[in-house]
Order: C-alpha cells, then structure tokens, then sequence
C-alpha cells in the first residue's frame, strides 16, 4: 500500500506539474498576442510594480574611486642584485618546460643552458665574463607631489637601476631615498611635475569587513583593479626580518607584482602598501597583507627626513602570555607580554623592569601580544619616557621608561619556549653552573609535551631559582594542581614555559 501510495501522489505531483507548465505556456502565449488579437472583453492585464532593493552601503561601481587612485599606482622596474618576493614579480616554470627557454621569455636568457657555470676543457667551472643581470618587477604609490614613491624594501633591494612606469605614459628614473627592511618598506623618489599624490587615509579607523581595492601590477600583465575586504587586522607573518609587523589582510586578489601597490577604502584612500600573500602554489589564495598606512606614513617621514628610520627600545626580550602562564601568574586573561630577560644596561633594566613583568600596556595603548608591543615601542622617538603598566606579583604598577634608540635589533624580542623535571615530569636533570642541565626527555611525558628540550637549563620553578634536583621537586610538588611555571636557557636567550599539571594515571 505505501508503494502504491508513493507512486500515486508522484504521478499526482507530475499531473499538477504538466499543468502549471500548460497554464504558463498559455499565459506567456496570451502576453504574445497583439492588442488587437485578443479576444474582445478581456480584461487588460494588471500592471505589477515590483519595488527595488536598495541595501544600505552597497554600490553597483567603483569606477570613480579607480579614476581617482589609477594615476597615483605605478609599475617599479628594477635592475640588479634586485631580489624577488614575496609578492614582486616571480614566475613558477610550467612543468615539463625548460626553465631557462621559459623565463626567456620575461627576462632574456640569464645563465648558460642546463643552469650551470661554462666548463673548461678539463672539466673545471669557469666564470662567465658577463654575469648576468636580475631584473624584477613591483609596484608602488605616489605620495607626494614633487615625486615621492612608496613601495616595499623587498622590491628595490639590491637594485642599481630604478625605472617607474606611469599610467601617462611615462617612463622615468627612480633614486632610492632609503630602505626600511624590519617593516619592508622603501622610498624612492622621481623628477617631474604633475605627479598624482594619493591621499593617505587612517589605517587604524579600518574594520573588518570594510571593503577594499587592491591597485597594482600583477605578473606585469599592466595596472588591475580588484576588489575584497578586510579580512583581519594586527597580522603577523614573520616572514623575512618580522621586527615590525601588523599586516591588513585582505582577500582582495593580490599576486606577485602586485608588491608597493595601494589598498584603498571606499573614499579613495590609502590604507596599506601591498606586500605579502599567503599561498601555497605562489598565486592569489585570497590571504594577502599590507602594511598600514599609519606604519608607513611614519616610516615614510623617517626616510624622507633622514633617510632612515629610528625607533625606540626597551632592552628586553619577551613572550607571548599563554593560558597556563596566565593561570600559573594568576591573571584573569592571557593578554600581554611577558619579559623573559632584561638586558643590563638598558632602558627597561634602568626604569626598573624586571624578568617575570607581565607587560599590559604601553603609553595608554593596551598591549594584545608580543607583536604589538614591539610595534607600540617602535612608534615612541628614542629618548622619550614612556608609560609601562606592568603586573607584577599580582599587582598592578606603573612604570616611567626612557626609551634608548633602537641599533640593528628589534626593541623588544621575542622568543617562544619549551620545559623540564625528573620523575614527574619525564626529565632527568644535574646540577649545572646557573641551574638545572636537563639530559633526557621522556617523549611520553608532560615535559616533552611542554617543548623542554635535552640542554635547556632550568634556572627557576614558578618563580623561584632552582639549582638542585630537590629544590625541583619541591617546586613541582607545590603547583601539582596547577601549570607549572619554568624559566629557561636555550640556545643563549632566557623563555618561559609552563608544564600542564599531572593526570591521574600519568
């Protein structure tokens, strides 16, 4: 009886569905009929006035916000010991293709066929007497009037010959002003006039979800347009020096050339200079990053003044807060940095800062992550005091810092950890000169599962200096219900690191 009834009402189904398509038929043969071929008395058919949809913030171009920017992007071609990536133009060499007939045709021939040195007659590698020249490909933005270009460090690295195409036209030399490679940027500068200066908007006032353009030129295929939005904010990549990072991303299509190029909001302002994507095969994944306006402007300002760029220092090194630390320092959330070192001598070590420190805000400004307080301290001139809220010992305190001027090192280091024990925690120690030498590491045990490594010291238990096996395990025996909290030494840097308490059965 089901199956009878299933078949029934498909057929029913199919009966009502073979007549609306002969009411439809007849109804659209009907409207085809002219005025006069309708039978005489029907009614004329009723007009429908379908309302529009009008959703708020929406808009059917950007046409007007590309004719504003376009003159303002400009193609960076570079010639020398030029390096190419992350988003400058690079090509990946079809497979089953010769590499050198291939890139031929983008660069002309660079190196002998077979990409090895010419041999002579015995067989020894002999120096060409013409090295080959590396060309590269970029993009970049005009933000000044009077010919000053923003592009990225990576693109004009090493070159010796600068060449800047603009949409009218022209082509003219570029002299590079300065570099900036902890924050990949670079300013070069051209002689002319009537130069299309952008407009540098507020990158901090930028949402996620704010629609965006990406202007550049990409593969060298001539300047594109194309649009995405925000898709985060305060991105670290650590790609290349990764001092000074806090990436827009974007899923605006970015590819390689597109480095030095704008990323504009909704009235025509720039918001960051492309500069990195995110990507296994080396094209567009929809991960791209720029640098943000408000960081470029002020690396900007440096180059232009000086032609380098000089930041505060604190003299620390630091790390992340991670939810064990947090519980084991007992705070409420695992914000801040934490100061692992402080170096003797330095603006932190004369202010008083100490190791264990849990940095929660610079100068007013809250401190997320390790990455915003090296970005925090980078935009403070050395010599200037700045306001460091730590806490310490549970306790909130107010620290005044003159800052020192940052040398070839970041302002503030980070670093990331692993931990140690004996029984307990699957580790066998000795007494060391500073502390406890860890030797073996149960790969089964909660230390090896906190990253302790064979050779790290362990110099203090939270918080205090251990320096015998007993002292140790008197330590672990007190935090048995909570993370343990281990400063120490590898590789010549101080981490903490926080050992998970133990499990039954384990």
């Amino acid at each position: 009886m089901n199956s009878r009834f299933r078949l029934s009402f498909r057929a029913r189904n199919a009966a009502l569905a073979v007549l609306g398509a002969a009411i439809v038929a007849s109804a659209a043969a009907w409207r085809g009929l002219p005025l006069q071929a309708r039978p005489t008395g029907s009614p004329a058919a009723a007009v429908v006035n379908t309302p529009s949809v009008h959703v708020a913030g929406a808009r059917d171009s950007y046409a007007d916000i590309v004719d504003v920017v376009s003159p303002s992007v400009v193609t960076v071609r570079v010639e020398g010991r030029a390096t190419m990536s992350p988003t400058s133009q690079q090509f990946q060499v079809p497979e089953g293709q010769d590499p050198e007939d291939f890139f031929g045709q983008f660069f002309g021939q660079q190196m002998p066929r077979g990409g090895q040195m010419p041999r002579g007659p015995r067989g020894q590698q002999q120096m060409p007497q013409r090295m080959p020249r590396q060309r590269a490909l970029g993009s970049g933005v005009v933000v000044s009037t009077d010919g000053y270009i923003l592009t990225n460090n990576h693109v004009v690295d090493g070159a010796d010959d600068v060449q800047v195409d603009f949409t009218d036209g022209r082509t003219l030399p570029a002299k590079i002003i300065g570099t900036d490679k902890p924050s990949d940027l670079a300013l070069i500068k051209v002689t002319g006039t009537n130069f299309k200066a952008i407009a540098v908007g507020n990158s901090d006032a930028v949402k996620v979800g704010d629609v965006v353009l990406a202007v550049g030129n990409p593969m060298n295929v001539g300047q594109t347009v194309t649009m995405g939005i925000i898709s985060a904010k305060g991105r670290s990549t650590d790609v290349g020096d990764g001092s000074y990072e806090d990436f827009l991303q974007t899923d605006a299509p970015i590819n390689h050339g597109n480095s030095g190029g704008a990323l504009v909001n909704m009235s025509g302002e720039l918001v960051g200079i492309n500069s990195q994507i995110l990507s296994e095969s080396g094209g567009n994944i929809g991960i791209g990053f720029a640098i943000p306006s408000n960081m470029a402007k002020h690396v900007m300002d440096d180059l232009r003044t000086s032609g380098k760029v000089t930041r505060g220092q604190l003299g620390v090194t630091i790390q992340r807060v991670t939810p064990d630390m947090a519980s084991s320092l007992g705070l409420k959330n695992p914000n801040g940095a934490i100061i692992s070192s402080v170096t003797e001598g330095s603006a932190a070590d004369r202010a008083g800062l100490k190791r264990g420190d849990v940095i929660v805000s610079f100068n007013g400004q809250p401190v997320s992550d390790t990455n915003a307080l090296r970005n925090h301290v980078a935009e403070v001139a050395p010599g200037a005091t700045a306001d460091v809220v730590v806490i310490r010992d549970g306790s909130e305190k107010h620290v005044a810092v003159k800052l020192d001027r940052a040398g070839g090192e970041a302002s503030a280091r980070g670093d990331n950890g692993g931990q140690p024990d004996n029984t307990k925690l699957g580790v066998s120690v000795e007494p060391g000169d500073k502390g406890l030498v860890v030797k073996d590491v149960d790969p089964e045990g909660r230390a090896a599962d906190a990253g302790i490594q064979a050779g790290d010291v362990i110099l203090e238990a939270n918080r205090h200096a251990v320096k015998s096996v007993d002292e140790l395990k008197s330590a672990i025996q007190t935090a048995s219900s909570t993370p343990m909290l281990l400063l120490i030494t590898r590789n010549g840097s101080n981490i903490y690191v926080t050992v998970k308490p133990a499990q039954a059965g384990k």
